[in-house]
């Protein structure tokens, strides 16, 4: 249950910097600060949600799209963000695909560098912890000497 929540939060967290980064890299691109929560909220349920179906369809109909999924996600999240809130503003088309780039990029490396960071001072106590209780073992001679 810990590691699905802390999973959840990683989700989130990164989906915020990816839109975070979007919006001050592009020019059509925004997010309204008030409805910020809402958008991020928003983008990764339907990602989280279509992510498996986009798969599956993409498998059986385009199996050459299989590498592409994590984008096509991006975008169909994009596309349902749009339609449901008024916090994101996509204009243009070439916004619309560097926006997809960005945020998948920028996801990426915020799932990759936010564990290090969330967890550093969890995953050190529980090094230090183990290392403390571990018994020390010692070599058994198993050797018939006869």
């Amino acid at each position: 249950m810990m590691r699905m929540l802390a999973q959840l939060v990683l989700s989130l967290l990164a989906n915020a910097v990816g839109l975070l980064v979007a919006s001050a890299l592009l020019d059509g691109f925004s997010i309204d600060a008030m409805s910020f929560v809402v958008v991020v909220l928003v983008f990764s349920a339907t990602t989280t949600i279509l992510s498996p179906l986009i798969f599956k369809i993409a498998l059986t109909n385009a199996s050459y799209l299989v590498g592409g999924i994590a984008l096509v996600t991006t975008f169909v999240g994009f596309v349902v963000t749009d339609a449901l809130t008024d916090g994101l503003s996509i204009s243009g088309l070439s916004t619309w695909v560097v926006a997809t780039l960005v945020v998948w990029l920028a996801s990426v490396v915020a799932s990759l560098i936010l564990p290090l960071l969330m967890f550093k001072k969890l995953l050190g106590n529980n090094d230090a912890s183990t290392r403390k209780t571990r018994p020390k073992t010692t070599a058994v001679d198993t050797t018939d000497n006869q």
